[in-house]
Parts: C-alpha cells; structure tokens; sequence
C-alpha cells in the first residue's frame, strides 16, 4: 500500500476506533501482549539481524543497547501493556457540565485526536509503547521508527496489527512506514492525519514543524540539568547525580550537565567524581571544575550538547539564580532538577526553570510515563501546547462540546424572553 493509501485507511479506522468499547481495547491489549510472547523467538531473531547490521555500520554502544530487544525487554513491553489495561478507559469522560438554562445543559466530553503520526527513534519498545497508548485512547496510528530498528519494526508492528484485529479493531488502526520517503509524503497528508510526533534533535523537530501543516507535538533534545545548590545533602546529590547521569545513559532524561554552587564545589566534586569514575563517565568541567578536580575542559558547546553516553559536563556556579540562568538558556525544557536542603530554593528553582518536568532532590530519570503512572509515553512534550512532558493517554486525548436541549432557540434568549442560568453541574447530572 502507498502512504496515502495508509494513511486513508488510517483515518476510516479512526472513526471507528473513537467509538470502540473500553472493553474491547483492553482485550485487544491481552491479546497482543500474549501476541508478544508468542512470537518471542521470531521477534528476537529480527532484533539480531538488526543489532549485527548495526554493529556493522560501528554504532555505538549506548545506542546497541537502546536497539536491543531480548527476552527482558518484551516481558517489560507486556507488563506496560498490563499497567495500561488496569487503566479506566480515558474515552467519553464528562471534563465539566453546565447547564447554560433550564433544560439546556452542556457538557465537555474527552474524545480521541484521530490519526496520530509518530516517528521515533531505533528503540522497539517505543513501537509497543505507542501503538498501545493509541489503541487504549481510541487513536488509529501511523508509526516510523528508525532505520536501524527496521527488521525488528516490521514483525512487531505485524504481531501487533495482526493481534488487535482480531480482538475486533478496524483494519487500518496501525500502519507502518518504513523510509524516510515514506516521511516526507506524510507530512503533506493534514487531509487525513491529525497530529505528528518527532521525537529526535531540536534540528529534526524544526524541520518537521517547518515543512508540514499538520499540529506538531515536539519531543526535541534532553538537555537535563542536576543543580547541587549550596544547602544540598552531599551524599544524597552524589547519588542523585550518578543515578541522572549513569541509570541510563542513552536516554533523553538523563542528566547532561551537572551544575555546583561555589560554596560546596571543593567538597562536592572530588565525592561526585570518585563516584563517577567508578562508572566510567568522562567529565568536562569549566576552569573553576577544572581548579578542583581533573576533567577535560568544557567548551560553549558542551552546555548545550546532549551527549546520549557517558559524558558529562560540569559547571560551578555562584548559586541557584546563575543555575536557573544557565538552565534557561542552554537547555531544552525538558527535565531538570535541584538537590537542596532548603525548601525556599527548591519552590524557587522549580517555579523559575522553564522546563516540562522540575524535580527536588530527585533524579531525573523519573520523567516518564510509565513512573507517572501515565501508562507509558509516546513522547515528552518540551512544547507549550495542549500536552507538556510524558505524554501519556491524556496526551493523545482532545474534548467535544456536547449540548443537550430540547427545543431550544439562541432568539428566546437574544430578545430576553428566557436567561442564562450558567449552573456548574456534577458530572453525573
């Protein structure tokens, strides 16, 4: 099928899937977890082919890790998909009611986006990830994951299609696109697709939004900052900063920069990094970092590179107002965070950081849907729209205004016969 086929089927299907039973989506979900483990074998057997084409081509080794798809990863895949199906049905919730007179009321019903794009990068759990926060909040889908993920794409996506269709979806709800070609005609189709998510660099989600006129929901760099501020527990910010840095590596919530008030950085860094040497992580610092402790000289450039390895830049300075400064201008609004003691530095530090996601004394690997209890993710918003950070099933829901009268007219009311009552109603009346 060409994409526009797709993309056609995409949309028929959408409409059906708006009104497909909370029911019929979780058995829809069993079934392709219980797909996933069935397939096991060929699914692992098209991740190998993947993995040793990528190891030809000297990818490197985080991102090996984030391509790899065993055994472990597919129990995590169904467990998510579990988590989802525990989850009550997001579809036709009653957001607010109103009765606007008597006998006219007014209700803001949550319903489906429609057809929802997503192009992500070579993780296959992402795939499983997407397709089934799609299918739990009544959105048909069109995926493209990375090239190197290809093989592994194509068998999921068939496992999957194969698995919610017979549960009782429509045929179209996901379709698979497989080239960048395959991209580039999608973003004309605002005919038939309602929303696009990238996820990948800032430079990727510009050209995205700046060659379609489809709504964008950007998931662009992770610059994410850990801010050891001046009144910060040592011991509980080194382990926060290697747990930020060193959980996961390759992922867009790990820290990038470690930021260190002048008042603890003689105390603070030779801790941090003896902890850091043990995980293998190179350090570049600024010229105060490098007075302290042995790092690389950092560059302009390493403040605002995400380095998706095991890397990390550090920086000391004069306390929390230079660090929010700092995070303003060369992060990316995604998760930052601040180790302190003092709860007037943690409100202040998390009301002035522009970002989706601003932790106290936390890690910042807590930015996903699933920790959320969002059920899973199908990206992180750094956007300032409807949906901002993990977006989970809220996320890929939009409202209808629902008006219930009998008989009623807008002239009774223009010419004063009948009024306005503007009742705030419980969502059940």
């Amino acid at each position: 099928m060409s994409i526009l086929e797709i993309s056609k089927a995409a949309k028929a299907a959408s409409i059906q899937m708006a009104a497909v039973s909370g029911k019929v989506k979780n058995a829809a979900l069993a079934e392709i977890a219980d797909a996933l483990k069935q397939h096991r074998f060929e699914i692992i057997a098209a991740n190998e082919k993947d993995l040793a084409l990528a190891r030809q081509n000297n990818i490197s080794a985080p991102l090996l890790k984030r391509l790899k798809f065993d055994d472990g990863k597919i129990a995590d895949a169904c467990a998510g998909i579990e988590s989802l199906i525990k989850l009550s049905d997001p579809v036709g919730k009653t957001l607010t009611a109103t009765e606007l007179a008597k006998g006219l009321k007014l209700y803001k019903v949550s319903c489906p986006i429609g057809v929802i794009g997503v192009i992500f990068e070579s993780r296959p759990d992402a795939l499983v990830q997407i397709s089934t926060l799609c299918l739990k909040s009544g959105n048909a889908v069109l995926l493209k994951g990375g090239s190197e993920a290809a093989q592994i794409n194509r068998v999921l996506a068939d496992v999957i299609i194969e698995a919610g269709e017979r549960a009782g979806l429509p045929k179209g709800w996901l379709g698979l696109l497989e080239t960048r070609a395959d991209v580039a005609e999608m973003l004309n189709l605002d005919e038939y697709i309602d929303l696009v998510v990238p996820r990948g660099s800032n430079e990727f989600v510009r050209y995205i939004m700046n060659n379609t006129n489809i709504p964008v929901l950007g998931h662009a760099d992770g610059i994410c900052h850990v801010y050891v501020d001046g009144a910060a527990n040592l011991d509980k910010a080194v382990k926060i900063a290697v747990d930020s840095k060193c959980q996961y590596a390759a992922v867009c919530n790990a820290a990038e920069t470690l930021l260190v008030d002048e008042k603890i950085a003689a105390e603070f860094l030779p801790l941090v990094k003896a902890a850091l040497d043990e995980q293998g992580v190179e350090l570049r610092g600024c010229r105060k970092t490098a007075s302290i402790i042995d790092v690389k000289p950092a560059t302009e450039k390493d403040w605002s590179t995400e380095y998706l390895d095991y890397i990390l830049s550090i920086k000391v300075v004069s306390g929390i107002d230079e660090a929010i400064e700092h995070i303003n201008k060369y992060g990316s609004h995604h998760t930052d965070a601040i180790v302190t003691k003092n709860k007037a530095a943690a409100e202040k530090f998390m009301n002035l950081v522009d970002s989706a996601d601003v932790f106290s004394n936390a890690s910042t690997r807590f930015s996903d849907g699933y920790r959320f209890g969002l059920g899973a993710e199908v990206g992180i918003s750094t956007n300032k729209i409807h949906a901002r950070g993990p977006v989970g099933l809220e996320g890929l829901l939009i409202y209808k205004w629902k008006l219930i009268g009998n008989g009623h007219i807008v002239a009774d009311y223009a010419n004063g016969r009948k009024k306005f009552t503007h009742k705030k109603l419980k969502r059940g009346e």
